[in-house]
């Protein structure tokens, strides 16, 4: 009788430490193997049109190019993959950006092993896996009022110290509009100040500070 086939995976991140653990992970499971290995987005492409696994393990924040461009390529390129999000990040904004650019699975990367394993399982066959926790920031983050993507660049002047006048010059528009965004700002976040809007705005994965 012939051995079952195995999960064939590609792990995708751009930490060393991070990707002995997974593959050590996968290794540890008759039915699972690592075929790959990739350290940013770019590479994970050409890893993955080279070996075409079963599923890919793929980090968040990565140099050259991130997660979600990283996923959204491979989609492109073949409707069929099954890519799994192995993060730090629960931001809702990071969970809704790599559900949507077709990730099946949002998993940070303090849960258990077994979690994983049984993603990696899920996945394969066809499913999706989203923990409860983060089902609930996604939830949250669907019925807030979404910020667009003007409202974006006003809030990373704004993290960045710009005045209203400041940032208006550097979109070129007029200072009032801009007292109009950050209004606006303020009330989808529900931020008392400019500060509280930059912090959540972090948390929720919105922007970043460089």
């Amino acid at each position: 009788m012939a051995p079952a086939k195995k999960i064939r995976a590609l792990v995708v991140d751009d930490h060393a430490v991070v990707r002995m653990g997974l593959v050590g992970l996968l290794h540890s499971e008759a039915d699972l193997q690592c075929v790959g290995e990739a350290d940013d987005g770019h590479a994970a492409l050409e890893q993955f049109r080279k070996l075409r696994p079963d599923v890919t393990l793929m980090d968040l924040r990565m140099p050259v190019m991130g997660g979600v461009e990283a996923t959204r390529a491979i989609l492109a390129e073949d409707p069929a993959a099954r890519v799994i999000v192995l993060t730090t990040y629960d931001g809702d904004e990071e969970i809704f950006r790599a559900l949507e650019a077709g990730a099946r699975a949002y998993l940070l990367k303090n849960m258990l092993g077994q979690d994983l394993v049984t993603a990696v399982r899920t996945v394969h066959g066809g499913g999706h896996h989203i923990p409860p926790a983060i089902a609930v920031r996604l939830a949250e983050r669907l019925q807030r009022s979404q910020i667009s993507a003007r409202e974006i660049e006003v809030l990373n002047l704004i993290a960045k110290g710009l005045s209203n006048k400041r940032i208006g010059d550097a979109l070129s528009v007029t200072e009032g509009t801009v007292k109009t965004h950050v209004i606006n700002i303020l009330g989808k976040l529900g931020a008392d100040d400019r500060t509280q809007a930059v912090t959540i705005a972090i948390r929720r994965g919105l922007i970043r500070l460089e």
